[in-house]
């Protein structure tokens, strides 16, 4: 017989329920608790997380800043914007291998490889394969695609994407830009270019050198953000932009297209012609300093830059050699000599003492031994009597050095070094906006050398009359010759106009201004008017019959300048066969629309029939000279001012009229009364 219960039934039910409520409301307070972790106490984490499932955060690229021709340099004409580089959208292929089914890895890399014609380079699908097999929601491709292979691309994979259920942006674009060039390899040296990868912390383009990298932070812009979801139903490129991009801010440069394609051109053809090593042509416009073309053989192709960098040889012709490259002047600097000896005769005056020398007067130069100087300095043909326009047109050494002697003994050393230095800038950079310029050297009178020798002896400044003992870079040169022809201001090169960063909106912010006519203004004049007008008729002498550069003369229009030819130093000894020559000159010779240096790197130790030794400034360098300044002149529609200054075949031709020529015929009377018997 069964025991009773203790409990009646419906308290047996009221237990039950109670226990099942307890549970429930304990199963409950658990749930709480756990959702309470999850979405506060850990909410972020998992937010993040469902984000990086669900959505990717992409850069919306800033167009880089891009460099313009100075388009306005020939008046008269419309000034069409015309780049040297432009920037060209690409597309970077993108993956989210974790939303990509392994199975059809292989099918998808079959067909990318066939979209670029890769179905025979195993090794680029193997890279594919890897990055498909990443355990990523982001990985890269392949970079900078053209935009008729990604619609291919992307057409082919919205279809194969929706057939198989996979997410559409599995696969997705990112748009960027990429450096292009209208003009090729023009001015590849000056502007160089940026790598193709970037920098990994900012995402920012990395300059391989020139203006690119002068000037990154105005070119750079800032880039946007573009947020992507990640789902069957979403496009590839949708997404909501978060952060507008900044585009870069845009160069004006001084360099006109035309003039530098003029400059490259003969260029090649002169260091083709000499079989020198290399070349390079600058034009600068005297007043401004603005630098109108810089040319250099060989080239550098920006385009190609990879194969540069990774050839020690091909290396060096990335450099802008007209900045980096110092070397002995030689003969150009001869000009600069006299025009401090005609500084020294001006200060003398004003102090009420005797000039140094009197440039119509014959000096004697038949003695050619120098204080301190064991060995003679030598002359290329000897001469016994000059003056100051005969020593120019004949290039003599002793009648230089003859001048320096008589300037350190009147007004001393520290005068004479400053004239070289402070007033026509030798020594110190030019301030040109393009990186790794050098300053050169000037001696440097108490100073030593790092083999302990003195840097300024008694014999320095001899070798300083004639271009040697010191070392100066093309620009330099240039700018010097550029204060005889603007009238004794010291210019300032430049190659930048203006710099403007352009709003969305239209508006235009000009950053830098250097057109200004203030600027002009401000440089400082460092040579007499009268001094500069003096030199510059003795310059024009250079290139008429007697001169030393024959060849670089311009028919039609009267000009003026000085060849120069300069042993290198090889192995700290001066070279017999191996030489840097160069000319330096302007025209029109009065007012002149610019300053153009010309300089030839190791011309080939040659005679040439007809024309001379190969490898002197006026047979390599002159002619050089006379073809782009004649056809820049040209291009600028510049009014010959020495119309009958033509061959003598020409019917324009009239000697009675043509500049210098009756001159010449005087001063080759006097030299030959004078060297008679030589």
């Amino acid at each position: 017989m069964d025991k009773p219960s203790s409990f009646p039934p419906q308290l047996k039910d009221l237990k039950r329920l109670l226990g099942v409520a307890l549970f429930v409301i304990f199963l409950f307070s658990m749930l709480i608790i756990q959702f309470y972790k999850i979405q506060i106490m850990e909410g972020p984490k998992w937010t993040k997380y469902a984000k990086a499932q669900h959505q990717i955060l992409v850069q919306e690229p800033a167009k880089r800043g891009l460099f313009y021709s100075n388009t306005s340099i020939k008046t008269g004409h419309p000034q069409t914007p015309q780049p040297f580089v432009i920037d060209v959208p690409k597309y970077h292929l993108y993956a989210d291998p974790l939303a990509i089914p392994a199975q059809v890895h292989e099918e998808i890399v079959n067909t990318i490889c066939h979209s670029f014609g890769w179905e025979s380079k195993s090794e680029e699908r193997l890279k594919l394969l890897q990055q498909l097999g990443k355990k990523s929601h982001s990985r890269k491709l392949i970079l900078w695609m053209n935009q008729d292979v990604r619609d291919q691309i992307q057409a082919w994979w919205l279809s194969y994407a929706s057939k198989r259920k996979i997410a559409r942006n599995a696969l997705y674009f990112v748009e960027d830009y990429k450096r292009s060039y209208p003009f090729g390899k023009m001015l590849g040296q000056v502007i160089h270019t940026i790598r193709e990868d970037k920098d990994p912390a900012t995402q920012q383009n990395i300059p391989t050198g020139g203006l690119e990298l002068m000037f990154d932070k105005y070119l750079e812009g800032k880039h946007g953000k573009r947020l992507l979801l990640r789902s069957p139903r979403h496009p590839m490129d949708i997404g909501k932009v978060l952060e507008r991009p900044e585009d870069g801010a845009d160069i004006f440069l001084t360099i006109n297209h035309y003039i530098q394609a003029i400059a490259e051109e003969e260029i090649a053809k002169a260091v083709q012609k000499s079989n020198a090593k290399a070349g390079w042509a600058v034009m600068m416009d005297p007043t401004s300093g603005e630098i109108l073309a810089l040319a250099q053989y060989p080239w550098f192709e920006p385009s190609s830059y990879r194969q540069f960098f990774n050839d020690p040889e091909k290396l060096e012709d990335t450099k802008v050699k007209a900045l980096t490259n110092a070397y002995e002047p030689g003969s150009t600097f001869k000009p600069i000599t006299l025009a401090i000896a005609l500084q020294a005769n001006a200060d003398l005056k004003k102090m009420g003492k005797p000039p140094l020398f009197n440039p119509e007067d014959k000096m004697d130069v038949s003695n050619a031994y120098f204080p301190g100087r064991s060995k003679p300095i030598r002359e290329g043909k000897p001469h016994r009597f000059l003056n100051m326009d005969l020593a120019l047109q004949k290039s003599s050494n002793i009648y230089m050095a003859r001048l320096a002697q008589k300037i350190v003994a009147t007004l001393g050393v520290d005068w004479y070094r400053d004239r070289i230095h402070r007033s026509f800038g030798f020594g110190s950079k030019t301030g040109v906006e393009i990186p790794s310029e050098s300053a050169g050297m000037v001696p440097t009178p108490g100073k030593k050398y790092g083999n302990g020798t003195l840097e300024w002896s008694v014999p320095t400044p001899f070798s300083l009359a004639i271009g040697h003992n010191l070392l100066v870079t093309s620009m330099q040169m240039l700018r010097a010759y550029a204060m005889i022809a603007n009238g004794g201001y010291q210019v300032v090169p430049t190659v930048v106009r203006k710099i403007v960063k352009k709003s969305r909106d239209g508006s235009q912010e000009i950053i830098l201004d250097n057109t200004s006519e203030e600027r002009i203004k401000s440089f400082s004049r460092v040579l007499d008017p009268d001094i500069a007008a003096q030199m510059i008729s003795v310059l024009k002498l250079t290139t008429k019959p007697g001169g030393t550069a024959a060849q670089g003369e311009i028919y039609g229009y009267t000009e003026a300048g000085k060849t120069g030819t300069s042993e290198k130093i090889i192995n700290g000894v001066y070279s017999k066969t191996i030489n840097f020559s160069s000319f330096i000159g302007f025209a029109p010779a009065v007012n002149p629309k610019f300053v153009l240096f010309i300089g030839i790197d190791e011309p080939e130790h040659k005679y040439v029939p007809g024309i001379g030794k190969n490898q002197m400034g006026g047979a390599c360098a002159a002619p050089a000279f006379r073809e782009i300044a004649t056809r820049t002149l040209r291009y600028l529609g510049v009014t010959p001012d020495d119309p009958h200054g033509v061959p003598s075949g020409d019917p324009r031709y009239d000697p009675t009229k043509a500049d210098c020529v009756e001159k010449c015929k005087q001063l080759q009377e006097l030299y030959r009364k004078w060297n008679e018997g030589l």
